[in-house]
This record gives C-alpha cells, sequence and structure tokens, in this order.
C-alpha cells in the first residue's frame, strides 16, 4: 500500500494497519446499507408500514458511518476503495441471504442476524484499533453504539 503521507503519531506500518482494518469495516458498513435498502423494498405483510419506514433513516446512518470511515482512511494517507467489487473482496462475515418478497418478521431476524455479525466484527476492530490508534477506535465505538440501537428497535419490533 502506498500511503499519501502520514499522520504524526503514526508511523508507516501502524498506518498500513489501521487502515486495512478500517477498510474492511467501510465495505461491511457499505453492504450493510446495500442489505439494508433490499429489505427496504421487499418487506411485505402485518406492520409493513412501521418496518419499511424505519429501516431508511437506519439506511442513511449507515452510509453516514461509511463515509466517516473512509474519511478517516483518506486522513490517515490512505485511499478508501468503495467499489462494489471492494466490498466482496473485503468480506469476511456471513452473507446476507433473504430475498424476494418476505414477511417483515422474516426480514427482521434476518436483520438481527446480519447485525450480530455487523456489530461483532467491530467490535473486534474496536479491540485491534484500541491498541493501534484510539482516534479510529473511537470512531467505531460510536458506530457500534447506533448498530446496537437499531437492532434493539428491531427485537422490540418483534416482542
Amino acid at each position: 500500500m502506498s500511503l499519501s503521507f502520514i499522520v504524526p503519531g503514526l508511523d508507516e506500518a501502524t498506518s498500513e494497519k489501521v487502515i486495512a482494518i478500517l477498510q474492511n469495516r467501510l465495505s461491511q458498513e457499505q453492504e450493510a446499507a446495500l442489505v439494508l435498502k433490499h429489505a427496504h423494498w421487499n418487506v411485505k405483510g402485518p406492520n409493513f408500514i412501521a418496518v419499511h419506514e424505519m429501516i431508511d433513516p437506519e439506511v442513511d446512518s449507515v452510509l453516514a458511518q461509511a463515509d466517516e470511515t473512509a474519511e478517516r482512511i483518506a486522513t490517515l494517507g490512505g485511499s478508501p476503495d468503495g467499489r462494489a467489487d471492494s466490498v466482496i473482496r473485503h468480506r469476511t462475515w456471513k452473507e446476507f441471504d433473504l430475498e424476494g418478497r418476505q414477511s417483515t418478521e422474516d426480514y427482521l431476524k434476518a436483520l438481527i442476524e446480519y447485525y450480530d455479525s455487523f456489530i461483532a466484527d467491530d467490535r473486534k476492530a474496536i479491540a485491534e484499533l484500541e491498541e493501534l490508534d484510539v482516534i479510529s477506535s473511537n470512531i467505531i465505538q460510536d458506530h457500534v453504539q447506533e448498530l446496537e440501537k437499531f437492532q434493539w428497535f428491531m427485537r422490540s419490533h418483534l416482542g
């Protein structure tokens, strides 16, 4: 990896490690926005409008997280990769496989499971980043707080 520059207080090797962790998080954040939009378009049945409208603000939130992660990568002298093939190349998590028109309950259960992995992956990244770059760690910590809140909304909706 070729860095444009190195921020004060970090060396090149540490910066490259941090950027690699953040790129993985960026890829999952981007995928999560697509997964959420897919669910938004395909939910049906009882509580359709509530779930349909609940998902859209989360799409915006996850896209904002992706933007913040990408900007942190750039701040560290790296080049964030937001291309679709990058999401697939960096995937270390289970693919979201629910497709087509399904009940709100089925989509919420699948999204909760997806978020289990998403949050766990972010928490793993936080632990790794704490040793390398507290600023990047804090950014992902803020993201986890929002993800956990939305997962609570989904769980609460199911009862």
